[in-house]
């Protein structure tokens, strides 16, 4: 049937075999230093980075508004400052996106996977 669940991948314990965490667990987890590098680890990549990507957006902004002249300073054909400058804030986003997925999967996902596991399987 459509709505039956997908089964379990080669290697993968059955869903019905693996207990759950106790909210207990899950505390302790929490409060563990291994939590805490993780979180610290997340943390110094993403707070810096939005904050720096909100200052250049917001410049952006304020570029727009009140330095028009500059904005519209052509530099080849019919592209000016504004629309390179515009451009710029997307490549930005994707990069930055790009950045993190890579950091994460380096950094961020074996500390992850290791609290999971410890979780999963009660070590």
């Amino acid at each position: 049937m459509a709505t039956d669940a997908p089964p379990p991948q080669k290697g993968s314990p059955d869903p019905a075999d693996v207990a759950l965490p106790s909210p207990e667990e899950f505390v302790a987890a929490q409060q563990s230093a291994d939590f805490g590098e993780l979180r610290k680890a997340h943390r110094s990549f993403a707070f810096p980075l939005t904050i720096a990507f909100i200052a250049w957006y917001l410049v952006y902004v304020l570029l727009s508004n009140y330095a028009g002249d500059f904005m519209g300073t052509k530099l080849f054909g019919n592209i000016n400052v504004a629309l390179v400058l515009g451009l710029a804030q997307f490549l930005t986003t994707f990069l930055i996106a790009w950045w993190y997925a890579r950091y994460s999967a380096a950094k961020l996902d074996p500390k992850a996977e290791a609290i999971k596991s410890r979780l999963e399987g009660g070590a």
